[in-house]
């Protein structure tokens, strides 16, 4: 059995980890520092995600160890615990099918392209189907049988009817199958980085991560079945806090909102921006939002007319922003533009990518207006113009390693976690709707995000 030993005092928690949002139990921690002596060990070329899962047995706590996909080409390492499926074979009816698609797409046809399609789909039905996921309550089911039953949207059926590939094989699904199978109870889990970041997504090393939403919030769905598990904090609700108004006429206000409030009703909470100016004036409505962890100034309009005509100033892009924010890392210029094509995944949100092929045209122009340095580590304050409104624009332009690679201070999707993201709306300026006038407005200067 592929269990390691954990010889500790430190107490086990009472629920084990919502894996789609969570701080490192101390276990996992403990856990992680043995696989990292691993990993060295090993010294694998590439980037990968690590796993632990801290189990209870008749004698006392251990641990369990996997890697996402492959590990230099292989999927037999000792210490990590094996597939769910093992695909790899060579004499295998998985890699004997590869083969034949392959020496289809040696010789292109109108035809062998559609023959091609087929085989490939059908293979990797049949290879879903051989994935059995267990969960705590002892109970079976194979990816495809888990896939439909979590989305139920027609339309995602319909463009997605198959899991994306490598479903099934992350950490965290490996982990919990082997643990199930060998009759190990769940504690806790961690799941950490290593090595040089992808090309298109953001990742640090040794930093931590959630297990990913696309291939694995539909099989966790199902494998932690069973399990007391810690509640999802998306689905608990926002403080409710304060909003200031900064102007306000008969057509329109402008307001500054905190970091961690709304701008409209989410699933979990109908506390917002949105909410908040309705119950103030029953007619308002929002011209444009900021994301929930970005504090600053926002638009209220009070009137139809005032609405369509701050939208259409947004539209075709007359209103100026300017963010400020603060930034880890190493600037080597005081002054540039970033244009980075961005996309997102409909299976993986909110995350965004770098995609040179598809993604959208993205524009940010940045200047440092301050730096600090404290304990080894340089800060820096930068004013950001976005020229383009992208989800999530500033943030990948700034960690990204072809952006600044210097990610936003408190950015948890994208850098490292901290009271706060510091990111703020400082300033709009843009055409009064009735007036004609342009006005340019400024967050209350009680608010500022610098010095920290």
């Amino acid at each position: 059995m592929r269990i390691h030993s954990l010889h500790t005092d430190i107490v086990k928690p009472e629920r084990f980890t919502w894996p789609f949002c969570y701080e490192p139990h101390p276990l996992c921690l403990l856990a992680c520092e043995e696989v990292k002596k691993e990993i060295e060990r090993i010294q694998p070329a590439e980037g990968k995600m690590f796993g632990v899962l801290v189990v209870e047995t008749s004698d006392g706590l251990g641990f369990l160890a996997a890697y996402s996909g492959l590990l230099e080409g292989r999927n037999d390492w000792e210490y990590f615990v094996p597939p769910v499926f093992d695909a790899q074979q060579p004499d295998g009816y998985f890699k004997q099918k590869e083969r034949e698609i392959s020496a289809i797409n040696h010789h292109p046809t109108p035809d062998t392209q559609h023959q091609n399609r087929e085989m490939s789909q059908q293979l990797q039905l049949w290879l879903f189907q051989h994935y059995r996921m267990l969960n705590a309550n002892g109970e079976e089911k194979d990816l495809v049988e888990i896939w439909h039953d979590y989305h139920q949207s027609p339309k995602i059926q319909k463009r997605f009817p198959l899991p994306p590939g490598g479903t099934g094989d992350c950490c965290a699904p490996k982990l919990l199958q082997y643990a199930y199978q060998n009759h190990l109870k769940p504690v806790c889990m961690a799941e950490f980085w290593w090595g040089p970041s992808p090309q298109s997504a953001i990742r640090h090393h040794g930093e931590f991560y959630p297990a990913c939403r696309g291939k694995c919030k539909p099989v966790l769905t199902w494998m932690l079945q069973g399990l007391k598990v810690d509640d999802d904090p998306e689905q608990t609700g926002f403080l409710h806090q304060g909003i200031e108004i900064i102007y306000e006429d008969e057509a329109i206000a402008a307001v500054y909102k905190p970091s961690g409030m709304l701008s409209v009703p989410g699933k979990a909470d109908d506390y917002s921006v949105s909410t908040w100016a309705k119950e103030r004036w029953p007619h308002a409505m929002l011209p444009h939002r900021l994301d929930l962890l970005t504090s600053g100034i926002m638009l209220v309009a009070k009137t139809p007319d005032a609405y369509h005509h701050l939208q259409e100033q947004f539209i075709c892009r007359t209103i100026k922003k300017k963010y400020l924010a603060v930034v880890e890392g190493e600037m080597h210029a005081e002054h540039g533009i970033i244009d980075l094509p961005l996309s997102s995944d409909p299976l993986n949100r909110p995350y965004q990518i770098v995609d040179h092929q598809h993604g959208k045209r993205a524009i940010t122009e940045y200047r440092v207006q301050a730096s600090d340095t404290k304990d080894g580590r340089t800060r820096y304050l930068l004013a950001l113009y976005p020229h383009t409104g992208r989800t999530h624009q500033l943030r990948m332009h700034c960690a990204h390693q072809e952006g600044l690679n210097s990610p936003i201070v408190g950015d948890e999707l994208y850098g490292h976690k901290a009271d706060r993201l510091y990111l703020q709306a400082e300033s709009i300026a843009f055409v009064h709707p009735v007036t004609g006038k342009r006005l340019h407005l400024f967050c209350p200067s009680d608010k500022k995000i610098w010095p920290m």
